[in-house]
């Protein structure tokens, strides 16, 4: 069985998604939840699914020993990143080298690097009068949103479309393919 622990800093959504989608699969289990976020709304969401959770400070994260003690502790083959804003240190990419994941919501490498995460991402494409964006997963390294892309996938872009509009669809791209991805990861 492949142990996973999710990142996530905000509502928890897409965290969610991916606890319900692997809830009947004998091989994969869902065993921790890490934030940076005290007051993340992700954390209801897991103790609701009966996820325990775990936030640790800029400076654990800083460093990441104490969070690659927690995820020994949980046993934690894999990591998946859901929303989760800061970056990751040297320390757990170490630990867990080609075996940490994170999704982009937009076709990287455009609209990708430090402060380009959720509506900032989508405003900028509709600034850019884009006619496409989607979303990129892809293996986290050293440096945001530039670690080989497993995959991606597209949504129009209308000129009629608000930044809102662009969310609406990038947000239906995550639910349907994030958890699917992962499990044909795991799977190899």
């Amino acid at each position: 069985m492949k142990k996973i622990a999710i990142f996530a800093s905000g509502s928890g959504t897409n965290a969610e998604n991916i606890v319900r989608y692997f809830t009947d699969n004998q091989n994969v289990k869902i065993s921790l939840l890490v934030s940076n976020n005290p007051h993340a709304g992700v954390h209801d969401r897991m103790n609701r699914l009966g996820i325990p959770s775990a936030t640790f400070s800029n400076q654990d994260f800083a460093d990441g020993g104490i969070i690659v003690k927690k995820m020994e502790e949980f046993q934690v083959d894999w990591i998946i990143l859901a929303g989760f804003l800061k970056k990751i240190p040297a320390t757990i990419l170490h630990n867990y080298p080609g075996r940490i994941i994170n999704i982009h919501p937009a076709l990287l490498p455009k609209y990708g690097g430090q402060g380009m995460y959720g509506m900032r991402v989508h405003e900028a494409v509709v600034a850019s009068g884009e006619n496409e964006s989607g979303i990129t997963i892809h293996f986290v390294n050293e440096n945001y949103d530039e670690g080989r892309i497993i995959f991606q996938a597209r949504c129009p872009v209308l000129p009629s479309d608000t930044a809102d509009d662009v969310a609406d669809k990038v947000h239906a791209l995550e639910y349907k393919y994030y958890p699917e991805v992962i499990r044909e990861v795991l799977d190899k």
